[in-house]
């Protein structure tokens, strides 16, 4: 074999933009949670494609927003040092809706760093190429030369060849650092509690969704391996969001446990038993010593 490539490989961009979706097309699978609504990914999200002349670990990140609390600033803190450590920047943005500060604050950043990045038009499959074209002199404008421009569609596929053959041309040499099989560096433990804290994005509503988060507090093998036993705790903020999504006599609990033991079962190939608990924790994004336990640091 000649020379392989290898590139740490930041996917950033404002909530919506299709990050999540596009490390799970680009990785092959799953390893990144996807939802509609804003700072469904709130840690940074490592995912490898592996070929044969290159191996590309992508780091799917938080959205970029202004932080309103501790946990804010935790996110925007994760983007940014997500950044500064990586090869290359992907830079995505919905060209279903037009720039604002914040995306000009972060391209900004990014162009900063001096480090070769690339501005992907996102969702191109819900605007027509008029409005394309008007996102892209948008970028343009804010003096990002045509050739690191590529329109992509993260839930189709469109354009995903082309993007990995201009990764693999600014690229830096390097070997290898995970064997061919690996997809991602994420614990069990922290794979099953986003699941099911997916769940919980789409089935519940208004503020729920960003004052949830969910621990694992333990998974054990039974029935000589055959059965996957998980307890897990959902925290809320609030005694009316822990009714929400409890529901009525427990329907809404039963609902988000059904569906995540579902995917649960469907990743590991064994009968799963998903015991779900839920805890009001109050004020808890404000609190450093919550976020610390929760695997923010």
């Amino acid at each position: 074999m000649g020379k392989t490539k290898l590139a740490y490989i930041s996917i950033v961009g404002k909530p919506n933009a299709g990050k999540s979706t596009l490390i799970n097309l680009l990785v092959g699978e799953k390893v990144s949670i996807v939802a509609d609504k804003p700072q469904t990914t709130r840690q940074r999200i490592l995912g490898v494609l592996t070929l044969e002349d290159a191996q590309f670990i992508f780091l799917d990140t938080p959205g970029w927003f202004p932080p309103k609390h501790l946990l804010g600033e935790y996110m925007q803190k994760t983007i940014k040092k997500t950044i500064e450590d990586s090869d290359i920047v992907l830079y995505v943005i919905d060209s279903s809706v037009e720039l604002d500060d914040d995306n000009r604050t972060l391209l900004k950043f990014v162009k900063d760093q001096g480090k070769p990045y690339l501005v992907l038009l996102n969702k191109i499959d819900m605007v027509s190429s008029k409005y394309i074209e008007e996102r892209k002199k948008e970028v343009i404008a804010l003096g990002v030369s045509e050739e690191k421009i590529i329109e992509i569609s993260a839930l189709y596929g469109t354009n995903k060849e082309l993007l990995i053959e201009k990764l693999k041309e600014i690229a830096p040499e390097g070997e290898f650092l995970y064997p061919p099989d690996m997809l991602t560096d994420q614990t069990d433990k922290f794979f099953i509690a986003e699941i099911i804290r997916e769940k919980i994005i789409h089935l519940t509503y208004q503020e729920v969704p960003h004052s949830v988060a969910v621990y694992v507090d333990d998974i054990e093998e039974k029935k000589d391996g055959n059965l996957l036993y998980i307890r897990a705790t959902i925290i809320v903020e609030r005694p009316t969001q822990k009714a929400i999504i409890i529901g009525k006599d427990g329907q809404m609990l039963k609902k988000i446990g059904t569906l995540a033991r579902m995917e649960i079962e469907s990743y590991y190939q064994k009968q799963v038993y998903l015991d779900l608990w839920v805890k009001v924790r109050e004020k808890w994004r404000k609190k450093p010593e919550i976020l610390r336990e929760l695997g923010y640091e």
